[in-house]
């Protein structure tokens, strides 16, 4: 448990002397206040690049292995990492066992309050055990302070256990980036509402694994272009997403566009394939699994 001594230097706990008549403002300025706050956030997001960039690699690489991209977290921090790793699967097309997360208190955690269970380093050992990291894997630990000992607990045992491991935080020197073998540290410094790190601290985890989870992505191939190309085809919306994919990417008619993503058995990467290449549908399936998921390998081989 983090001393009070502790709590009171980290730079996310201190009161923000911008902010320090905040309940006398007016709404137009409490939301000017605030939006001047949050434009701190993507400079400090920047300053970190360094070591983010490493991250995207580290994940690529791991997840073209097979393995997985497991992110820890609790409280904003773990709910931020569940939001990620939802978004993936729909998005880029990947097995939801490839993308997972831990969170303090476990799933019920992301509608309500579990805070007692942040302070436990046993359940954070025991949460990651029960999905079984090794080297092929990557663990990444979110956590503003840096200090809560469930999620420090937690990566240190996937370290042990050989997996390769990120910090996500936005204190320096702190025990989870001395955990890791990579400290992303977004240094964004006092919230506007004191210690609420759901604000811009928030903000900027949601900013890193922005990066983190697209540029894997993206060195994956999962996407051709800036083009969404492995969208799920499962309701309307995403069937136009698809078909205005295949128009863009390929130049062609949307009732060409439909044919294809037919004849593709509604699967865009392999209709764009098929479009692209001249194949037929099975060799570009068969294409495509050669290039590992990997669109435009596939297309250009």
């Amino acid at each position: 448990m983090k001393r009070p001594a502790e709590l009171a230097k980290l730079r996310t706990e201190r009161r923000n002397p911008a902010a320090a008549r905040l309940d006398s403002l007016s709404a137009r300025q409490i939301a000017r206040l605030i939006n001047r706050e949050d434009a701190k956030v993507a400079a400090a997001v920047g300053r970190a690049l360094p070591q983010i960039a490493p991250a995207i690699e580290v994940v690529a690489r791991s997840l073209a292995r097979g393995g997985r991209l497991i992110y820890v977290g609790a409280g904003s921090s773990g709910r931020l990492a569940a939001l990620d790793a939802a978004e993936c699967p729909p998005t880029f097309s990947i097995a939801p066992r490839r993308v997972q997360f831990v969170i303090a208190g476990g799933p019920r955690a992301l509608g309500r309050g579990t805070e007692v269970s942040e302070d436990s380093p046993a359940r954070g050992r025991r949460d990651m055990a029960k999905k079984k990291p090794g080297k092929d894997d990557v663990v990444v630990g979110l956590a503003a302070s840096g200090r809560t000992p469930y999620t420090v607990a937690a990566l240190e045992f996937a370290r042990r256990r050989g997996a390769r491991t990120v910090a996500v935080t936005c204190n320096p020197g702190s025990p989870l980036a001395r955990a890791a073998h990579i400290a992303i540290v977004t240094a964004v410094g006092p919230e506007v509402v004191a210690g609420s790190t759901r604000m811009k601290a928030g903000t900027a985890q949601k900013m890193v694994l922005n990066l983190i989870s697209t540029g894997a992505m993206a060195r994956l191939g999962y996407v051709f272009g800036n083009l969404m190309v492995n969208v799920h085809t499962k309701n309307r919306k995403l069937v136009e997403r698809g078909l205005r994919i295949l128009q863009e990417a390929a130049g062609i008619s949307r009732g060409r566009a439909q044919r294809a993503l037919q004849s593709a058995g509604m699967s865009v990467p392999v209709a764009l394939i098929m479009l692209k290449t001249g194949l037929s549908r099975s060799a570009a399936q068969r294409r495509l699994r050669q290039a590992r998921g990997h669109v435009r390998r596939a297309i250009e081989k």
